[in-house]
């Protein structure tokens, strides 16, 4: 099963104020969104291809609640400048025939997503990326949600994560040998996106889970 990058997420501070720095590096900002049920809220940037999310807790009971517990959206957002990855990479099926599952997860049905969608979530641990899988979700749905950012950025083509801990999962090896993401050892949570420009050019843009900061260029 080929599966491709549907969008991402960043763990931020509340409100995620580190949005100003992409606004400012030439991206449009999409309309914000929250999760009731969930306690979860994100702003975000959306691509012909893909999305970021910079996505906080924003009610704490409700991340924590029975619903939600399962997914450890709060401890992997409590946790995001200590060991916890402070990341999120969600994938879809290239074909829209394929309806299985390119690997092993759980699923779950968030209050906010209409019957009968649902998503599919890895058991790797928070040290790792959420692994997310969507099988409803088609590029043509993103191409259609797109708005050009004034820098000319169209599409995500690249994700390399740096990592301090070794990738174990089942889910994290299909979606490297898929070709999602790429991967290096170092010393702090890394995630690198590189951006396409109209023209040919490329841009890239790294956040980082120490400072929760975003380096553009």
């Amino acid at each position: 099963m080929q599966i491709e990058l549907d969008h991402l997420f960043v763990c931020t501070a509340l409100g995620a104020p580190e949005a100003e720095k992409l606004v400012q590096f030439g991206l449009h900002e999409g309309p914000p969104n929250q999760h009731p049920g969930q306690g979860t809220a994100c702003r975000r940037f959306s691509f012909a291809n893909a999305m970021i999310e910079l996505f906080w807790v924003s009610e704490a009971r409700e991340a924590q609640s029975e619903s939600t517990r399962r997914t450890l959206l709060w401890e992997r957002w409590s946790g995001r400048q200590g060991n916890a990855s402070p990341f999120g990479i969600c994938v879809r099926p290239v074909n829209p025939q394929d309806t299985g599952l390119p690997f092993p997860a759980w699923e779950y049905r968030p209050a906010y997503l209409p019957d009968p969608l649902s998503m599919h979530i890895s058991e790797a641990g928070i040290e790792e990326p959420m692994w997310i899988h969507l099988s409803f979700m088609r590029r043509a749905q993103r191409e259609g949600w797109f708005t050009e950012h004034p820098i000319g950025v169209r599409e995500i083509t690249r994700l390399t994560l740096t990592t301090p801990m070794p990738l174990r999962s089942n889910a994290s090896h299909k979606i490297i040998e898929s070709g999602v993401l790429a991967t290096r050892t170092g010393a702090t949570s890394l995630l690198e996106m590189n951006l396409m420009v109209t023209g040919g050019k490329s841009a890239w843009i790294s956040g980082r889970t120490c400072r929760s900061s975003f380096n553009c260029d």
